[in-house]
Parts: structure tokens; C-alpha cells; sequence
């Protein structure tokens, strides 16, 4: 059986999406000619390709966060990217998956939590919507991100160093960096975004990630002036992370609802940077979309 014997398999005539149920990974974006538009997840430079994080974003101060009176140990941006989602649905355009809480999350996240995710393609766009469900009887604090991981460059011909992400708003706000321990530094630097975009360069990831912790812009587009772009909206997600490694061939857009500890943060996980609360009985929405431009 091969690895990717299981994965699920959406489509239109623009579009090929395939998931893969272990971590309700998106795993392939294909355009019609077959072009690969996502990243592979080769382990020479990330074996990632576009994890879900739940229930943290980014790493913890002293790998634990503390919450009524315990402490509780989750490894950076937490469990949901290595767990089996059940398929609730699957059709040719659409599947549904959930994650729900077991005897191993309780451990580490003592909440019932269901986590449902969305995929669809519909012409030209996939659209990926998460909703963090609490049916328990007690408030449920959470984050979440989406990390996808697009081909840096993308397979249209122009070169890695033409590539850019251009923002729909102005974006002057300072940029954040991450320390060696992977915790959210004090220090604000000046914003390498001009006129809305953002060039894209090996030196920009010299020092990891680079953080929009005042995003104005809810969505973005990302690539070549010549040739198909990608187009990204995160109506509901407040930060941002840019992300590659040096020489990799690929760059992660990161919509975040959470962040990383700051350096020498010892408050409660509630006080923790972009968590969010969930009431009992409710749930919160959390929306992607990639759209194919001009192919």
C-alpha cells in the first residue's frame, strides 16, 4: 500500500486537492496541467506541507503553559498535525474531517474539544474552514493556525527572486522575530513590506520566522508579476507568519489565531498572545481560501 493509499481526493477542472486524514493535512494542490503548487514535504528542508495548529500557535515558555492552578506540557503549535482525523464525509469536491478530544489530548488539553475541518474546491479556489467545537460545560480557551507551504517558485516559469506577496492593505505596523528558543522577542522591527509588497529573499528568513502581529490586511496574493498567482484570504485570523529556510524551495503564508510565548512569559495559557475562548456549547469559525489567479 503506498503512503498516500488514503488520502482523499477533490477536484474541478482547475483545481486537484489531495488530504491526507493524518492531520487533516492538505498534501497536494495541483493546477490543471498537473503542476504541483504546494510544496512536497521533502525532509531534507521541512518534511511539513501544510499542518493544522491546534490548540497552541507556536512554541511555550519552558515547553508548558499553566491553567487553574496546573501545568500541562504540548510541544510547539501542538497535537492536532500529528493525530488521525476521522473522514465524516467525502465526495468529489468536498471532504469533512473531525478530531475529537481522547484520553491522550485530555492529558496534555483538558478539554472535550471537537475539531472539524472543510475542504472544498469549487472552480479556481479551495476554501478550508475549521471550526473549534466546545461541548463541554466550562469556557475552552484555544488557538489556531493554518501553515501552508506553497513552491517558492511556483512552477510558471519565472525565477525564485521575481517572487513577491502583495498585500491588499498598507502594512506599516513593525515586524516581530522569535528567539533561539523560539519565544516572541520585545523587539519591534522596521517593516520590509513597500507599497504593499513584500519581496521575497533568503535573507529575510535568516532569523526564522518574520511575524504580523498587526496585520491589516485580510487577504494577500503571492508570486510573479508574470505568469498565475496565488491568491490568499484569512478573514479571520489576526496575525500572520512568513516563513522559509534559506535556499528552500518554498514559503509558508501563515494565518494565525495565537502566536508564541513571549520571552519570559509565565502567565495563564488564557493570557497567552491570540488564544481565543470558546463558550460551552459553541464554537468558533476560522476560514482559508487559495484561489488559482490567471492560469
Amino acid at each position: 500500500m503506498s503512503e498516500d493509499s488514503g488520502w482523499l481526493t477533490l477536484g474541478s477542472s482547475a483545481l486537484t486537492a489531495r488530504i491526507n486524514p493524518f492531520g487533516a493535512q492538505l498534501s497536494i494542490l495541483r493546477d490543471s496541467s498537473g503542476r504541483e503548487l504546494l510544496w512536497d514535504g521533502d525532509p531534507a528542508f521541512w518534511n511539513g506541507r501544510a499542518p493544522l495548529l491546534f490548540p497552541i500557535v507556536g512554541t511555550l515558555a519552558g515547553g508548558v503553559y499553566r491553567l487553574a492552578g496546573r501545568s500541562y506540557a504540548l510541544s510547539r503549535h501542538g497535537f492536532a498535525r500529528r493525530k488521525l482525523f476521522d473522514v465524516l464525509s467525502s465526495s468529489r469536491t468536498e471532504a469533512l474531517l473531525r478530531l475529537k478530544a481522547d484520553a491522550q489530548t485530555l492529558a496534555v488539553y483538558p478539554f472535550d474539544f471537537h475539531l472539524q475541518v472543510r475542504f472544498q474546491v469549487m472552480g479556481s479556489t479551495l476554501s478550508v474552514t475549521s471550526w473549534v467545537k466546545n461541548p463541554g460545560d466550562a469556557p475552552m480557551p484555544a488557538s489556531f493556525g493554518y501553515h501552508p507551504a506553497f513552491r517558492w517558485p511556483l512552477p510558471f516559469g519565472a525565477a525564485r527572486a521575481q517572487h513577491a506577496i502583495e498585500f491588499e492593505l498598507d502594512e506599516p505596523a513593525p515586524i516581530r522575530r522569535l528567539d533561539a528558543a523560539g519565544l516572541l522577542t520585545p523587539v519591534r522591527h522596521p517593516t520590509p513590506i513597500r507599497a504593499r509588497r513584500l519581496l521575497l529573499d533568503d535573507e529575510l528568513f535568516k532569523e526564522d520566522v518574520v511575524i504580523l502581529d498587526a496585520v491589516r490586511s485580510q487577504a494577500l496574493s503571492y508570486g510573479a508579476d508574470t505568469g498565475p498567482r496565488l491568491a490568499l484570504q484569512f478573514p479571520d485570523t489576526p496575525y500572520l507568519g512568513l516563513w522559509s529556510k534559506p535556499g528552500a524551495p518554498f514559503v509558508c503564508i501563515e494565518p494565525w489565531h495565537g502566536m508564541a510565548d513571549p520571552v519570559g512569559f509565565t502567565g495563564a495559557f488564557t493570557d497567552k498572545p491570540g488564544v481565543f475562548m470558546v463558550p460551552p456549547g459553541a464554537q468558533r469559525e476560522l476560514r482559508m481560501q487559495v484561489t488559482l489567479l490567471g492560469a
